[in-house]
């Protein structure tokens, strides 16, 4: 892991301003080199991603637990890998929930960790979470049964301050438009394939104010598993290319591998909003030079007419990557083969530095268009 010298939250390189159309976003104060550290984040709130990931994650901190864990002497359901987070133990409201949840055939819904960790918080931590913006709204009926059924599992001399029906909607609204993923480690041990999943996830009250772009210039690396960092759940941004002066801080709310119809519908489905960066507009205009295409050939079926020079210049329209707009570059330098995305190591005494690293599979290796690239030299 590289060395992280910069503070948790927003620095001499970032400041927060209010955009009519973006709402309340992060831009750079001065030009950022590529790698350069923009963001340390540290969260407001972890919980685990679901009841499974218990006997796998350290309860405290998630990094995978040691061959003789630590269990939690209140609800003997958690584990911690030290005495350190043993001390430090987990949500109290979440600590008396988990026998129960855990009893009988019963099937609870994993929104219910994610509240019960909520509610333990200290008052202003849990009042910081419910100033985090949200785009997210749910049925008052579906609320109503998930806080009838919250309520089953706080006794009444435990009942936190708020509490309340309207206050657990508001909460739900938060964790779904602003909550982070902590990875799992890539390897056959959690699911037999090597795919990463969510060992749990976090609340991160900065870098909820990072917009989407589907294609990002910053890239999120976590250490969860680093045993040498204390803070080792905190979220590092870093740049992938050259960041001039008052430009927007981005990261991508979805795999930017994934197709122009996916990313939108998710982007809907998830956040509310359809996403107009510059590379949803190229990807519309070849959708439709696409589809003139298609009615065009369709057209020559039915009439038995042939024009190949019609169709060639269609194609050509298509498929062009020599247009500087192409966006496959992009997946090309910064795109790894595990379908993580690779950054640049931060640069050393001032130098960009030339070995890029996967922020999914951990990976270095050399950066092979560093030499041709004229925003590398400083």
């Amino acid at each position: 892991m590289a060395n992280q010298p910069n503070p948790a939250g927003p620095n001499a390189l970032l400041r927060l301003v209010e955009k009519p159309d973006r709402g309340r976003c992060l831009v750079a104060t001065r030009l950022i080199k590529p790698g350069e550290v923009v963001l340390v984040d540290t969260p407001l709130l972890l919980y685990p991603s679901s009841l499974a990931s218990l006997p796998l994650f350290c309860s405290r901190c998630f990094r995978c637990l040691p061959g003789q864990p630590f269990p939690c002497p209140t609800c003997h359901v958690a584990r911690f890998c030290s005495r350190r987070c043993l001390s430090l133990s987990h949500p109290r409201l979440l600590c008396h929930a988990l026998p129960s949840l855990i009893s009988g055939n019963a099937t609870w819904p994993d929104d219910l960790l994610f509240l019960l960790s909520a509610y333990s918080l200290p008052g202003s931590s849990l009042l910081r979470l419910l100033s985090l913006h949200s785009n997210s709204r749910f049925p008052d009926e579906s609320i109503q049964i998930l806080h009838s059924q919250l309520s089953s599992f706080i006794p009444p001399n435990m009942v936190p301050l708020n509490f309340s029906q309207e206050t657990t909607s508001s909460l739900i609204s938060k964790e779904k438009t602003n909550s982070f993923s902590l990875i799992t480690p890539m390897n056959t041990k959690f699911d037999g394939r090597g795919v990463a999943g969510s060992r749990a996830f976090g609340l991160y009250p900065w870098a909820s104010m990072i917009n989407h772009d589907c294609l990002p210039n910053v890239c999120r690396f976590d250490y969860v598993d680093e045993l040498n960092q204390e803070n080792n759940t905190d979220f590092t941004f870093r740049a992938f290319h050259q960041i001039k002066e008052g430009t927007e801080i981005c990261i991508s709310y979805v795999g930017v591998t994934r197709p122009y119809r996916d990313r939108q519908r998710s982007l809907m489905k998830n956040y509310g909003f359809k996403c107009e960066c510059d590379r949803c507009k190229i990807e519309v205009k070849w959708k439709e030079s696409q589809r003139k295409l298609e009615d065009e050939e369709e057209e020559e079926e039915e009439t038995g007419e042939e024009n190949e020079e019609q169709v060639v210049e269609g194609e050509g329209e298509e498929l062009d990557s020599d247009d500087e707009d192409f966006p496959h570059a992009y997946f090309i330098r910064y795109m790894c083969d595990c379908g993580g995305n690779l950054a640049p190591l931060p640069p050393s005494d001032g130098l960009v530095s030339e070995m890029m690293e996967c922020n999914c599979c951990g990976d270095v290796g050399m950066d092979t268009s560093y030499h041709s690239d004229p925003n590398n030299k400083f």
